[in-house]
């Protein structure tokens, strides 16, 4: 199967109290388990069955059977973005610091961390209904945020066009679907932003911008 779901690299109240360890159970076992399953029903018997995301699964929507597509681009999608999201969390105290051309780099797009946090979160707050904030770094080093929508990432071009409103490859991501927050938050979505930063594994993002960056 082109899909396995992959183990959480802390354990599941690590991120208590920013992030509770029902939700963690939750969202890792059922969710994420769930897009896992789907997807790999919805690629069977088709010449894609053993493609992964970002592959042609993520980049290439459009070559999907029109049967197949929303499946795929719903569940799929689901599947990468959880897999970046568990990666780029640590317990608080253990994520590390941005590296020096990930700080440079924030610096220059937004003024400063401060500033970046506020776009960042803007992005979060103002997504209506599901979806994701995205910090997104192009060839060259440049970032910039945006959002999507449902499970939509920035690398879907083919299938969501500008809808995300930037491009690159995503380093650091924010599930804002309800079932991320609402155990501990309720419809307190702001708050669930602010305490994302206590959690963020600046080291994990900081390699993944030197990779995405070339």
């Amino acid at each position: 199967m082109a899909f396995t779901l992959p183990d959480l690299p802390y354990s599941k109240d690590a991120l208590a109290p920013h992030i509770d360890a029902k939700t963690m159970e939750i969202h890792h076992g059922k969710h994420h388990a769930g897009y896992v399953n789907n997807a790999n029903a919805a690629l069977e018997g088709t010449k894609f069955a053993d493609e992964t995301c970002p592959g042609v699964i993520c980049t290439r929507l459009n070559d999907m059977p029109a049967d197949k597509k929303t499946a795929v681009r719903n569940n799929a999608g689901g599947h990468y973005n959880h897999s970046l999201f568990w990666k780029v969390l640590a317990p608080a105290g253990k994520g590390g610091k941005p590296s020096a051309a990930l700080g440079e780099a924030i610096d220059k797009a937004f003024g400063s961390m401060d500033k970046f946090k506020e776009a960042f979160g803007k992005a979060a707050s103002t997504r209506f209904g599901s979806g994701w904030a995205w910090l997104c770094v192009h060839k060259g080093g440049k970032v910039e945020v945006c959002s999507t929508a449902n499970q939509d990432n920035p690398l879907m071009k083919d299938a969501i066009g500008d809808a995300a409103g930037c491009g690159g490859t995503p380093v650091l991501g924010l599930d804002v679907w309800e079932h991320a927050y609402y155990l501990n938050y309720q419809n307190r979505r702001p708050d669930y932003i602010g305490a994302f930063w206590n959690v963020v594994n600046w080291d994990e993002v900081s390699k993944r911008y030197e990779k995405a960056r070339g």
